[in-house]
Formats: structure tokens, C-alpha cells, sequence
């Protein structure tokens, strides 16, 4: 089992903490701000913990990425290099706008020429960064029940090691992981979750996940 440090305090940061805790990992949740997570503190266990974005850093085997993604640069390059260097980072974030989405499509803050996941990629050149979990909402992150059908989570990254970690906790989630290949490739992820959330925005359905699939 792994020590698990998401940094993040919102509702795919805590969905995922207790994911992580009822597969045995330890987890701490990090946050500036504690008050948002002492109803989830109170709930978690022995194993459960909470702390700030530095110790949390230092206290993960394996890292998840759940803030804000206008935030998420200038948090990792606020944290020591040393207590991120050779780390799996799952990155759950998206270039989402503060602009209001038109028509259920949401803005985002970059082009197709560059994704978020890369921009953190350069902040923390030493870390090996996974996107994952970015495409699909907290209410069917863990456990998703689809008929029987596993839903397909898209990863990226540019270290092997690191997305064969990260594809082994994404199939305890019950999921598939498709590697799509490098960092370039969260270019194309990210944009997943403007499709995902539209069916949310227009109708109030936030039940779904994608599925790829394949001719045998």
C-alpha cells in the first residue's frame, strides 16, 4: 500500500481520498485552508490526514494534482523540488475559464498547441506527471457502475514507470487505462472534459464516462 498526498481540498480531492482509503492506502488531503475538511478529517479514520500543499508534498508516495487549474503552475513551483523529484503526480486539473460556459461549452485558458498538464510538466521538470481523472466527474470517479461495461480513463505522461503506476490505481478505481503517450498528448484529455461536462450544463447529467473501444 501507498502513502497517498492529494493536493486539493474540493469534492474530486476528497471523492478520491476516500477511494484511496478504502483500497488500504494512507492518504493526506492538503489545504490551506482546514476548515474545508474537517467534516472529511472527522470521517477518515486513523489513516486519514490533513495538512498543508508542503507537507502533504512530502508525505506522498504517489501525488494527486486537485486544485484549480489557473492555480496549479504557481503550487507546484511554490513547493520544494526535492519533496516532488522522481514522484508519480496524477493531474486531475483543467485550463478552465472563469468565463461562463455558452451553450454548455466551457472556456478554456489554453490553445491546442499546449496543455496544463505540460505547463506543470515545466514547472516541475524533476516530477513525472500523469494526467488522469480529468475527464469525468466526482459522482462516478470511484466505483462507476455502467452495466458491466468499464469505463476507459485516458492517461499521458512522458515516463512509463510513472503511467504504469498510475493505471494500476486507476484499475483499482475501476476503471481501463489507456495510454495515449506523452505529455503532448494531454492536448487532446484535457479537451475531454469540455465534451464530458455539456450533457451536464444542458440536461443536469453529470452520470457518464467515456468508453473506447476496440475491433478484436
Amino acid at each position: 500500500m501507498k502513502n497517498i498526498g492529494i493536493l486539493g481540498s474540493g469534492v474530486v480531492a476528497t471523492t478520491l481520498a476516500d477511494g484511496f482509503l478504502q483500497r488500504g492506502h494512507a492518504v493526506m488531503l492538503g489545504t490551506e485552508h482546514p476548515d474545508k475538511l474537517r467534516a472529511w478529517h472527522a470521517n477518515a479514520g486513523p489513516t486519514g490526514q490533513m495538512g498543508n500543499f508542503a507537507a502533504t508534498a512530502a508525505f506522498g508516495d504517489v501525488l494527486v494534482l486537485a486544485v484549480k487549474g489557473a492555480v496549479a503552475p504557481h503550487l507546484l513551483r511554490a513547493l520544494d523540488p526535492g519533496a516532488l523529484a522522481g514522484k508519480t503526480i496524477l493531474d486531475t486539473t483543467n485550463p478552465i475559464s472563469d468565463v461562463p460556459p455558452q451553450n454548455g461549452v466551457l472556456h478554456f485558458t489554453t490553445s491546442f498547441d499546449e496543455s496544463l498538464m505540460e505547463q506543470c510538466q515545466q514547472a516541475v521538470p524533476g516530477a513525472h506527471f500523469v494526467k488522469a481523472f480529468n475527464s469525468v466527474g466526482a459522482a462516478v470517479i470511484v466505483n462507476p457502475d455502467f452495466g458491466g461495461l468499464t469505463p476507459t480513463m485516458f492517461i499521458c505522461g512522458n515516463d512509463d514507470g510513472a503511467k504504469a503506476e498510475a493505471a494500476e490505481l486507476i484499475r483499482a478505481f475501476g476503471y481501463e487505462a489507456e495510454d495515449m503517450g506523452g505529455a503532448e498528448a494531454a492536448r487532446a484529455i484535457e479537451p475531454l472534459c469540455l465534451l464530458w461536462c455539456i450533457p451536464g450544463f444542458r440536461n443536469n447529467d453529470w452520470q457518464h464516462a467515456f468508453k473506447l473501444l476496440k475491433k478484436s
